[in-house]
């Protein structure tokens, strides 16, 4: 299994899909984690925010998605900091999307029937999310290299 696991990152290595990776499994980590903090806060097993002012959890994801664009294409050229931007721009993503019905309805419906958006939009976005990162790999972008060697080559 480890050789198995070895061969494909190196596969996703070689083809330069580990953002596209990185941000889907951290979408889907943060995502599930988030969850389970909630449920876990609901089921009064974990502590919840009391006092005046209550932050929920799209406001370090709207930051987390801001740092996340702002540093990654600032600093593109950065291999590692690209990767740990790709992190950062999948949990701001998850901890965002998970509160799309706030946005929506433009109140707190987490528990309500209207808070089921927030699991269609996470729904979609990870299926949109599956489906590029499945066509990347699928498409190592043979065509376009081409045309770039070409448009190179014949400019000098």
């Amino acid at each position: 299994m480890s050789d198995f696991l070895r061969s494909t990152y190196v596969r996703i290595k070689d083809r330069n899909l580990r953002e596209r990776l990185f941000i889907l499994v951290s979408f889907i980590l943060t995502f599930a984690f988030i969850r389970t903090v909630t449920h876990l806060q609901k089921a009064n097993i974990l502590p919840d925010q009391h006092g005046p002012v209550h932050i929920h959890h799209m406001v370090p994801g709207i930051i987390s998605v801001l740092i996340a664009g702002n540093v990654g294409i600032a600093f593109w050229s950065r291999k590692r900091l690209r990767l740990a931007m790709a992190v950062l721009y999948g949990v701001g993503a998850a901890l965002t999307l998970d509160e799309f019905a706030l946005w929506l309805y433009v109140k707190d419906v987490y528990w309500a029937k209207q808070g089921r958006t927030s699991v269609d939009a996470v729904i979609l976005a990870l299926t949109i999310l599956g489906v590029v990162y499945v066509i990347s790999a699928a498409h190592d972008h043979v065509l376009v290299k081409r045309a770039v060697r070409r448009a190179r080559s014949s400019a000098a």
